[in-house]
């Protein structure tokens, strides 16, 4: 035990001897292994802030919220059926589910937006009709002026509420309340301006514009009713899952839905808006690493082309040390190791340039730090790919150094 210990030792200094004399060429051997590292834990750190940052904003953004929809069915919309919610259902389902807390309507007459105009400038929008419940339900608060009340709606008031990018696109002044901006040919007076919210999943949280449903129905048209999203929370203690069932039959009777059949609607929460993401995220995360495991790949075959030219390079002195004693047990040892060394060291530089980037990206996410963002698996996976690489393609170059004719060796010119 002890003549393998000192020969391992030996074999260590030797080792590094080699590679700090050359230490050009141990920097451009490494130099694809660093490139590798680095872009794994940066991969894993953007990801993973990226899936935090969407967990943060989806809590933000009435984490409890449920929505409805209407959900059409491939082959229904190929044989011409669209399936929808309209103002009726919604009145309904209000009257019946005792264990919803607030339930709000939410209607987008337009397809993609809808343009406002103030002083001659134009903008598109998202353009949504809703009622006074729907800032509960949504969690909108207001920066100026005040959300829509119950008699806005009841009474079909020419009122609009606008979100902090439509106030900044249409050069509002700062406080535009009791100012009048155009929709269509008609004029909405501004009673308030939404606390800004920013951005989820890219999308503007502030480019929008909130008018009270009956208005909105009596300027496009009742028809229009008929395209609802239907926005409500569950008393409170009592979590979605507890009352998807109940819901469900509910909805199910009101739409028809036989016995059997699929439903024609769906729930939409945070916690399954989160699950996609990280599905997304997932998908993306295998294959980003897959092709920066291909570049640890190529890395690796640097590696052992680098290793192959020492070894024809230090053939001589292979000669002189086997002359001398060394068994080939040893000089295959000190190869292996040598190409260990330069993975392991590679390994390190990248984790710390990945840790690098890391910590830079963690400055644009709020109480994030990089370990945060880098979990110990994908540092532990680096280093183990590394050391993989290391024995892998060293064990060639080793094997050939190991096998040499010392009188040959000695020859050598």
């Amino acid at each position: 035990m002890f003549k393998f210990l000192n020969m391992l030792w030996q074999c260590l200094k030797a080792s590094a001897i080699s590679i700090y004399s050359n230490g050009l060429r141990s920097i451009l051997t490494t130099l694809g292994i660093v490139i590798g590292v680095a872009a794994v834990v940066t991969v894993v750190a953007v990801m993973n802030g990226m899936s935090s940052m969407i967990g943060n904003q989806l809590n933000d953004f009435a984490s409890d919220m449920v929505t409805l929809t209407a959900k059409t069915s491939e082959q229904q919309r190929l044989l011409g059926q669209q399936k929808e919610l309209n103002y009726d259902d919604y009145i309904w389902l209000k009257n019946k589910a005792d264990f919803i807390r607030d339930i709000s309507p939410s209607m987008q007459p337009t397809e993609f937006s809808a343009n406002i105009e103030y002083s001659g400038k134009s903008i598109s929008t998202q353009l949504i009709g809703t009622d006074s419940v729907y800032q509960r339900v949504v969690k909108v608060y207001p920066e100026f002026g005040r959300f829509l009340s119950p008699s806005d709606d009841q009474y079909r008031r020419r009122v609009v509420f606008l979100g902090a990018t439509v106030l900044k696109n249409l050069n509002l002044p700062k406080d535009p309340v009791g100012h009048f901006v155009r929709l269509n040919d008609d004029w909405l007076r501004v009673i308030g301006v939404g606390e800004r919210r920013g951005s989820l999943f890219g999308f503007d949280q502030d480019n929008y514009i909130i008018v009270p449903l009956n208005t909105l129905r009596s300027i496009y048209g009742d028809s229009i009713s008929n395209n609802l999203t239907i926005l409500f929370r569950p008393k409170e203690g009592v979590h979605f899952d507890a009352i998807k069932g109940q819901i469900s039959e509910l909805v199910r009777y009101r739409m028809g839905v036989q016995p059997g059949e699929q439903d024609t609607f769906e729930f939409i929460t945070a916690e399954k808006m989160q699950e996609k993401f990280d599905s997304i995220v997932n998908m993306v995360l295998m294959v980003t690493s897959g092709v920066v495991g291909l570049s640890l790949f190529v890395g690796g075959i640097g590696v052992m082309n680098i290793m192959l030219v020492s070894v024809t390079e230090r053939t001589k002195e292979i000669g002189i040390v086997k002359s001398l004693g060394a068994t080939p047990q040893f000089i295959m040892m000190q190869f292996l190791i040598e190409s260990l060394m330069l993975s392991i060291l590679g390994g390190v530089v990248g984790l710390l340039i990945g840790l690098s980037a890391a910590a830079m990206f963690a400055i644009l996410l709020p109480s994030s730090s990089a370990l945060d963002l880098v979990p110990a698996w994908a540092i532990w996976l680096s280093f183990g790919f590394t050391t993989f690489v290391g024995v892998f393609f060293g064990l060639a170059p080793a094997i050939k150094a190991s096998r040499l004719d010392p009188i040959d060796a000695l020859r050598y010119e």
